[in-house]
């Protein structure tokens, strides 16, 4: 028995009409009358008398209808009360900058609007911080690429983002520039590049590619700040590997760097949200939880996450 099931055959009662409850309810008139008929079937008996004047309930149904009013103004009343008691609490999440770079900003403005008096507690640091913070309850959650670390954790598995060449667009020929092609690890090996150092988890992925290849990438800089990182790719000390999101914070990316796709299928880097199990979670902590979930998505499915795809899991 649900809810939904006693609303419409209160209303139906009310309006002395399956026809005009259905209209009222916003319903195929065909759907309320199997949704009432579920309703006597699960209680063995006849609820409505169908005339040809309408519906009137029967001896048991009057009866019914007394305690389903009743039912229904407690349910009502407890919403109100779970809406005046609003979650309360803080609440800390991690996240990667690159990941930062796109998701923080929209995050923040979710939690605003649906839980504004649950506070926040933002960490923006490398994967690998994360990881140990969230293994020491320094955090309630993440997003993280590696799991493989997990202590008790709840992984959900979150999006997929390909690995993207990126170069500053004033630094190239003419032709590169308006070039759409991936580009093979092969070239990408001969390329000036500037990457995180070996501790960071993107670095593994990116050596992973070169490594199935056989080459040795031409590295002139190691550089684990992000903000830094970019800043030397636009300046035009070379090129980089990074998900799309790491352009998130410049509002003329497009047009100030070229993005290239990696031939390589295996490149991507894969999100997953990361908490403390369930049961040592806040009940702000869970709301949380799924408000970050709701955000990445929904920047996804908008296309305003570069490269990003849902994962499986998450579709």
């Amino acid at each position: 028995m649900e809810l939904r099931q006693l609303r419409y055959f209160v209303r139906t009662v009310e309006l002395g009409s399956i026809g005009r409850a259905a209209i009222d309810l916003d319903l195929v008139q065909s759907a309320l009358s199997q949704q009432i008929s579920r309703l006597e079937s699960e209680l063995a008996t006849r609820l409505l008398q169908r005339t040809a004047k309408g519906a009137v309930p029967t001896e048991a149904g009057l009866a019914f209808f007394r305690e389903a009013q009743l039912t229904l103004r407690h349910a009502d009343q407890a919403a109100r009360v779970a809406k005046h008691a609003r979650l309360t609490g803080t609440v800390s999440v991690g996240l990667a900058p690159t990941t930062a770079a796109v998701l923080a900003m929209p995050f923040m403005r979710a939690m605003r609007e649906r839980y504004p008096d649950v506070r926040l507690h933002m960490v923006e640091s490398l994967s690998g911080h994360l990881t140990a913070m969230l293994n020491a309850r320094q955090l309630d959650l993440a997003v993280l690429f590696n799991t493989q670390a997990a202590r008790r954790w709840s992984v959900m598995p979150l999006l997929e983002e390909k690995l993207l060449l990126i170069r500053a667009r004033r630094h190239m020929s003419a032709s590169a520039a308006t070039s759409t092609r991936s580009i093979s690890t092969a070239r990408l090996a001969r390329l000036p590049l500037i990457l995180p150092t070996g501790t960071h988890g993107l670095r593994s992925v990116i050596d992973a590619a070169f490594l199935r290849e056989g080459v040795v990438p031409h590295l002139v800089a190691e550089i684990d700040s992000l903000a830094m990182l970019m800043d030397t790719v636009d300046a035009g000390f070379g090129a980089t590997v990074q998900p799309g999101a790491a352009v998130g914070r410049w509002p003329d990316a497009a047009e100030r760097f070229h993005m290239a796709p990696l031939a390589d299928r295996e490149a991507r880097r894969r999100n997953a949200v990361c908490s403390l199990s369930d049961d040592e979670l806040t009940p702000a902590a869970l709301a949380v939880r799924i408000v970050l979930t709701d955000t990445a998505q929904a920047l996804v499915r908008a296309g305003h996450w570069p490269g990003a795809s849902l994962a499986d899991g998450a579709r």
